[in-house]
């Protein structure tokens, strides 16, 4: 399997898991000069943007160790972009959580960080 179709593959899953969970995908992939949502969903009235993260192993620190506070910035930035284009959820609470997914079962961080930078 090709790296474009491996990732296709583990987003697919994370949106499954979500979805199973209660959560309803509003968009998939959504692409930024500043930087890509992975998904798009909502969790009753609150917006979420979703990361998902696929480590083979958990060396260097694993899947969720690789939204570092420089991949934090750029999906803040992505989901500014995303609320311009999409005025009917600008008013929205928002929230990031990040789908970890690797050499064990996956790990679903709800609200993984704050879009000042700083962990919920």
């Amino acid at each position: 399997m090709d790296r474009r179709a491996e990732g296709e593959a583990r987003e697919e899953q994370a949106r499954l898991l979500l979805e199973r969970a209660g959560l309803s995908t509003l968009a998939r992939n959504q692409r930024y000069r500043v930087g890509e949502i992975d998904l798009v969903m909502l969790d009753g009235e609150v917006l979420v943007f979703v990361e998902v993260r696929y480590r083979r192993s958990r060396g260097f620190g694993g899947a969720l160790a690789s939204v570092d506070p420089g991949k934090q910035r750029r999906l803040v930035r992505a989901a500014q972009c995303f609320l311009a284009a999409h005025a009917a959820h600008a008013r929205r609470p928002c929230r990031f959580d990040v789908v970890a997914l690797g050499d064990g079962a996956p790990t679903w961080v709800r609200d993984a960080f704050r879009p000042d930078g700083g962990a919920s």
